[in-house]
């Protein structure tokens, strides 16, 4: 990979807090990638991100499809979203940010902001949208426009579409593996952590296939049960940053501390919650046979190395979690429409497929699942850009 196309770092002007841009590169001349609130952000951690970005974009190109990959971005804001001056920090951010916004970057939620809060902003900092710059290659803005809207008005069992499709695809990344090992769903135990958008949407998706979550991680700590969580009462007793209300615990869900998720008795891990959260030190304590990265960068290099020589299976993020991003233009471009059972159809097919091809590669190459990915991304961003160009 290249160094990114551009780099820019922003300082807020009233509180000194500073902000990030990357654009990794361009396809037709638009990029795309999310926008994160976190104390701590940085501009490398964005710079990794937008990368990924890229590889996301590309895993997903389909010659036939109508959704065009885009070129890949993110964004970062070093404020800890439940600070009071977090939601005008972020319309400063949205508006010095705006040209960038109107003409080459498409955005919404990611780690610490919601898409309403982040609509709210944008709209408040003078721009039609967060992805008004990928309108001009839409055939029909007006009716792509109308069936994204309608798509985030679909609500499913009390949770809003848009919440649920990256869920179902880490899920199905994780069935995947499960189905290419022929390990049966009923009796693997699963443990999320951080019940937000995608780790509470992931839980979901796991239970209903037939496995057990028997812990999940919030910020006040890990709830953990041997025989299994009652998912859709935890998800239903979350606060807007995915913290559970502690009064809905059963007689034998138990308190443990934060980090005991990692070495709970699981045979999956679902890192949803933070970027590098499993490092070369506490690798050690996991027991589990695969770690599905929901989260952005949960597993550090040197971790996934030792994580490796002991035989367990990382599915890397930049396939695991690129669900929410494809479903937003596969349903801009017309790929599916505004309904659930076809969203999440396509996205089950479509991340089964991409799962299956990054295994097998690993198999024929004797390298990890994310060595894998990026072979595949190697391959197909020549073709991509013979195609449109960068």
């Amino acid at each position: 990979m290249t160094t990114p196309l551009m780099s820019l770092v922003w300082t807020d002007h009233v509180t000194g807090r500073q902000g990030f841009l990357v654009v990794d590169r361009l396809v037709r001349g638009v990029s795309s990638g999310g926008l994160r609130m976190r104390a701590g952000c940085t501009l490398d951690e964005v710079t990794g991100l937008a990368r990924g970005m890229t590889m996301k974009e590309a895993l997903h190109y389909d010659p036939e499809g109508r959704y065009v990959p885009l070129g890949g971005a993110k964004g970062g804001i070093d404020c800890d979203p439940q600070d009071p001056d977090a939601y005008e920090l972020l319309v400063r951010y949205l508006r010095a940010m705006r040209p960038y916004i109107e003409t080459v970057w498409t955005t919404g939620e990611d780690l610490g902001l919601t898409q309403d809060l982040v609509d709210r902003a944008a709209a408040e900092a003078g721009l039609v949208s967060s992805i008004q710059a990928v309108y001009p290659l839409l055939d029909d803005e007006a009716a792509a426009r109308r069936r994204l809207a309608d798509a985030f008005d679909v609500d499913v069992d009390g949770i809003g579409l848009d919440e649920l499709v990256g869920g179902c695809g880490v899920a199905e990344s994780a069935l995947a593996a499960l189905d290419r090992a022929s390990v049966p769903y009923a009796g693997t135990r699963v443990a999320v952590q951080g019940l937000g958008t995608m780790g509470g949407a992931t839980a979901r998706f796991l239970t209903r296939a037939g496995l057990t979550v028997v812990a999940v991680a919030d910020i006040k700590g890990t709830i953990a049960n041997p025989q299994g969580l009652d998912v859709e009462a935890l998800l239903a007793a979350r606060d807007a940053y995915g913290t559970v209300d502690r009064g809905v615990l059963r007689p034998g869900d138990r308190e443990l501390p934060g980090d005991a998720w990692l070495s709970v008795g699981a045979e999956v891990l679902v890192p949803a919650a933070v970027s590098y959260a499993i490092d070369a030190g506490n690798q050690e304590r996991i027991t589990a046979r695969w770690i599905v990265e929901a989260a952005n960068m949960p597993v550090l290099p040197e971790a996934e190395e030792l994580l490796a020589a002991r035989g367990v299976v990382v599915l890397p993020d930049v396939v695991v979690n690129s669900g929410t991003n494809a479903w937003w233009w596969w349903t801009l471009f017309g790929d599916i429409g505004a309904d659930a059972d076809e969203a999440f159809a396509y996205t089950r097919r479509s991340m089964r497929a991409l799962v299956d091809l990054m295994l097998a590669r690993a198999e024929t190459d004797g390298t990890t699942p994310r060595a894998a990915a990026h072979a595949i991304v190697a391959d197909r961003l020549p073709v991509i850009a013979a195609r449109f160009g960068w």
